[in-house]
């Protein structure tokens, strides 16, 4: 049976270097209904040295998987989803979930991780795709 409308059960990874801070962070994107839109995310980052850490972030439940990637002050970065937040530290090589009023209001965008039009998982930097907001729910 051929199932064209189907989810690939295939993680699909979207990369970014960031030089400024030293670090690739990755967030591979995995299919955990084979027709509705929801999926398992995992974000992945190497850093300066060598050193690696991974964490899950929420889950995609419905069309809520796009995360915004901001650089905020002392070489942090700010992954923020719909529904999360985190700071990555790749000095010190940590990941760390952190409630939204937390976050440092003067950072830069960076891009976001999110589907293209063919509804494939890639990162979007700033200079393609201008800063989304989250639609309130």
């Amino acid at each position: 049976m051929l199932c064209g409308a189907c989810n690939s059960s295939a993680p699909e990874p979207a990369s970014v270097d960031i030089p400024s801070a030293q670090a690739q962070l990755t967030i591979i994107r995995a299919a955990t209904d084979l027709f509705l839109s929801r999926h398992s995310l995992t974000l992945r980052l190497e850093g300066a040295g060598g050193c690696s850490s991974s964490t899950e972030l929420f889950p995609n439940t419905g069309y809520a998987s796009r995360r915004n990637l901001y650089q905020a002050g002392a070489g942090l970065l700010y992954v923020v989803g719909q529904f999360d937040a985190r700071v990555i530290d790749p000095l010190h090589c940590t990941i760390t979930l952190v409630e939204f009023r937390t976050l440092d209001r003067y950072v830069t965008f960076l891009g976001s991780f999110d589907e293209n039009e063919q509804k494939r998982w890639t990162y979007f930097p700033a200079s393609q795709r201008s800063e989304l907001p989250f639609e309130k729910r």
